[in-house]
């Protein structure tokens, strides 16, 4: 098998570099700085390109679409998604399709899949090498777009990207040589697709706005060149000597949990979006399913959605912890705490039900109006919740009781448990983790951050051995005539 067959994408991107440059000497940087900036950079990328799509689409007309080949699930704009034809090239899909028996899928089975938004799995043989390379391709009719964490020519981790139509269609030809390696059978429709969107030079102004936008999402980061270069025969001793000198400096340590934090949520949250996805799916035809299967669904759905809520919620405490300008994006507006309870609290019930813990929730028959962020106040209050429910054993209780004080509303979770047995410990300045339940949560100074970014606050008060009593605090707004 030729070696240019297996060109991964690095490859084809650090050859057009090269043609363009004038061959200047590229020097090995340290391996762990290198890719937590590579990461941060493909963020930052992905963040833009969902905003230049939304951009040309709300510029052009209604029935304009776009195709996007790419190694994992990237955007989350449901409305962008749906005019999107995406492709994900997997292993997974090579061992799917080995074991399906020849000529069991009907050309009008495949035809209907390509005319649908998405185009699914893409087999990548085992072992290929641009399975371990995050990327995505994108075709529209105002631009073409490739991005790709990969390395660099030295091997050091990197992000590239390109609006150029010769890099594009090199690209391109890559990831369609795999596909013509295990002969598959849809690439003729596949490259009818690619012609309807033929790669030509972007307007300036486009390559501009992508720029601005990753520059507005990249945080601000000093390198310390003296530090992070390793300039040390041996490579591994030097790269420990940095992280290690890295961590006994506290500011530097915050920022690199930070960074791993965000690092790590978007590495859970991918491929549980594509899980949750797949099961939706199903479940659409569930009417064709067996009881049990539906209800194995249902299970996998809701363990997926809080999986990816929890991380959202870690990953949104990472980025109001870092500076006190992120905590102004939280937009704080009066807001109906009936509506807000109403969908989080048969989420609390449900919780406690499948924990086997008692929950009582007392409110008042008139609910006032608070001023928060009502989307970020259902998510931390399901997250504080969930932390309660998860720290309990069976039979343990939790009381809820809702009222007011003065101008304020005041919401008191009392929980009824000896955690002496099983004590929460420390896991970094962010987090806090309970070895023998497996609950990882936000610890309390985070989550007493983010209510008073909510513009509230938080007070955490053992009263007894076995009795702990948060109480929250929220800002009132005008009284409302809804009852319960």
């Amino acid at each position: 098998m030729s070696n240019w067959l297996l060109q991964t994408l690095s490859n084809v991107l650090n050859d057009c570099e090269n043609q363009k440059s004038d061959n200047t000497k590229v020097l090995p940087e340290n391996h762990y700085t290198a890719e937590l900036k590579a990461q941060r950079e493909w963020f930052g990328a992905i963040a833009a390109a969902e905003n230049l799509l939304e951009f040309t689409f709300d510029e052009g007309e209604q029935s304009d679409r776009g195709l996007v080949f790419s190694s994992l699930p990237v955007f989350n704009n449901t409305a962008l998604i749906s005019r999107l034809q995406t492709g994900i090239f997997t292993p997974e899909a090579f061992r799917f399709k080995a074991l399906m028996p020849s000529g069991k899928e009907s050309q009008c089975d495949r035809t209907k899949l390509l005319d649908r938004s998405s185009l699914g799995q893409l087999p990548l043989i085992p072992n290929d090498p641009i399975a371990k390379e995050r990327f995505c391709l994108i075709f529209t009719k105002a631009f073409a777009l490739v991005l790709v964490l990969g390395t660099n020519k030295v091997g050091t981790p990197q992000f590239h990207f390109s609006f150029a139509p010769e890099t594009i269609e090199r690209i391109w030809q890559t990831l369609r040589s795999r596909l013509v390696l295990v002969n598959y059978q849809d690439l003729p429709q596949i490259d009818n697709l690619i012609a309807t969107f033929k790669a030509h030079p972007p307007d300036y102004r486009l390559v501009s706005r992508f720029s601005r936008q990753i520059l507005q999402n990249l945080s601000d980061i000093t390198l310390d060149r003296e530090k992070t270069c390793n300039t040390n025969v041996a490579a591994s001793d030097s790269h420990y000597k940095t992280v290690e000198v890295e961590h006994n400096t506290s500011s530097n340590n915050g920022e690199l949990e930070r960074e791993l934090l965000q690092a790590l949520t978007h590495e859970v949250r991918t491929p549980l979006t594509t899980i949750r996805t797949l099961t939706k799916l199903l479940l659409k035809k569930k009417q064709e399913l067996q009881p049990n299967v539906v209800r194995r669904l249902q299970a996998i759905d809701r363990e997926c959605t809080e999986q990816i809520e929890r991380m959202e919620l870690i990953f949104r405490a990472a980025e109001l912890e870092a500076t006190a300008v992120e905590r102004k994006s939280v937009h704080l507006t009066p807001c109906c705490l009936e509506s807000v309870l109403e969908q989080t609290i048969p989420r609390w019930e449900e919780q406690a039900q499948r924990r086997k813990v008692n929950l009582d929730v007392s409110v008042p028959q008139h609910l006032p109006e608070v001023v928060s962020d009502p989307a970020m106040l259902d998510r931390v209050l399901t997250g504080l919740m969930e932390s309660c429910t998860r720290s309990l054993s069976t039979g343990d209780k939790i009381r809820v009781h809702i009222s007011t004080a003065g101008d304020r509303l005041k919401l008191r979770v009392i929980s009824q448990s000896d955690n002496s047995k099983n004590p929460f410990k420390s896991l970094g300045h962010l987090l806090m983790f309970q070895p023998g339940t497996g609950c990882l949560s936000l610890n309390w100074d985070i989550t007493k951050q983010m209510f008073q970014a909510m513009g509230g606050k938080l007070t955490v008060r053992q009263r007894a051995r076995q009795e702990k009593e948060l109480t929250i605090f929220l800002p009132l707004g005008k009284k409302v005539n809804n009852t319960r």
